[in-house]
């Protein structure tokens, strides 16, 4: 517990000029107590979400179907680009695909003639071999001639020929039929593009939010993914809050807490209060989210976010606020009034403080 000089300070009767009357001075009393640490800290508001909307198809803007500056809902049709292109080429890919599985089916019949006709290689070599060993035993007996027995062997051969023929035929069917498939499939792709691409002449909106000025109007050539967005949308309820901290101050607040001289705030740890550009309080607190894990090098400092309900839509994009975050609770803070508190030439503080003798003394205040 201290006396603290207010308004001025009572000087040594015996140092002072007899001519000049001591100064009337006031004093309070100042003692360690419980307090709320907090910084101010400058920042701008951000979108929460932001979308530029961009054709993914090039075509003719036929409609624009919102209005500048309205609300608008995700999925809602804000462009309308010419699909007769795009029919064209859906039904020129739906055509194909048709005509892929007629030839598909005209392959699948031509596999089975392919097996009717390996049956039918298969008794005909097997009738052949009946004879070729009939013939071979009847020869023998003399009761038939050699050259009969020598066509039955010829029979057997041309019969093991035409069925490994029909094997082939039957194998080259089957690698058809598999090209076949394939060509359906990427006809399959080629329909499902066109769709997707026909579907893309409608350009929704992504997100719901606010939508800003267009950017052309309708007869305008646009193209897909072009550089230049058509509008924009911007969701700010809630609205992000980034604020430049120091990292001298963070270091000196991790400091602090290592030393045990604050403790964090556990009942509303990451609550932060908003003061707008006119001075007045932000009705709505927001909530720390995080900081940024990498330093700014030209300003020595990083980045903390910080999210505001924003339901009646007062803060916008880009305005300029003050933050108040809480860094902590000091349970043996010293309170002193700002007009107690002077700098010297080098812009240290201090305070006059009264002695035990009754007279004023110079005090440094060490704010660390």
């Amino acid at each position: 517990t201290a006396l603290l000089c207010i308004t001025g300070c009572k000087q040594n009767q015996e140092q002072a000029p007899a001519a000049r009357p001591a100064p009337i001075v006031s004093f309070i009393t100042i003692a360690a107590q419980k307090a709320v640490l907090s910084t101010e800290l400058p920042g701008r508001t951000t979108a929460f979400r932001l979308a530029e909307i961009r054709p993914q198809v090039n075509g003719l803007v036929q409609e624009r179907l919102f209005e500048e500056g309205s609300d608008v809902e995700a999925g809602q049709v804000l462009y309308r680009i010419d699909p007769a292109p795009f029919n064209a080429a859906m039904d020129a890919a739906r055509a194909r695909l048709g005509a892929a599985r007629k030839a598909a089916d005209r392959l699948e019949a031509a596999l089975n003639i392919s097996h009717a006709g390996i049956a039918r290689q298969q008794a005909t070599l097997e009738l052949a071999k009946i004879n070729a060993e009939r013939y071979q035993k009847l020869v023998r007996s003399n009761s038939v001639s050699a050259i009969q027995r020598d066509q039955a062997v010829t029979e057997l051969k041309v019969a093991e020929a035409s069925l490994k023929t029909a094997q082939a035929q039957l194998e080259s069917d089957r690698q058809a039929i598999e090209a076949a498939k394939a060509d359906i499939e990427q006809a399959r792709a080629a329909l499902n593009s066109a769709r997707i691409n026909l579907s893309y002449c409608d350009v929704t909106a992504p997100i719901s939010g606010r939508i800003g000025r267009s950017s052309v109007t309708e007869g305008a050539i646009v193209t897909a993914y072009q550089p230049m967005a058509l509008a924009s949308i911007q969701q700010f309820d809630p609205v992000y809050v980034d604020v430049p901290q120091s990292t001298t101050e963070l270091l000196r607040l991790k400091r602090r807490m290592k030393a045990g001289a604050i403790q964090a705030d556990e009942t509303n740890p990451n609550q932060v209060s908003l003061t707008l550009e006119d001075g007045t309080a932000y009705p709505h607190p927001g909530t720390l989210k995080f900081s940024d894990v990498t330093v700014d090098p030209t300003t020595g400092s990083v980045t903390l976010r910080i999210l505001f309900p924003n339901p009646e839509g007062l803060l916008l994009p880009g305005m300029f606020v003050r933050a108040t975050i809480k860094e902590g609770i000091s349970e043996t803070a010293i309170l002193i009034p700002q007009q107690g508190v002077s700098r010297d030439h080098k812009g240290n503080p201090y305070a006059m403080v009264v002695e035990e003798d009754g007279k004023a003394g110079f005090r440094p205040l060490a704010l660390d």
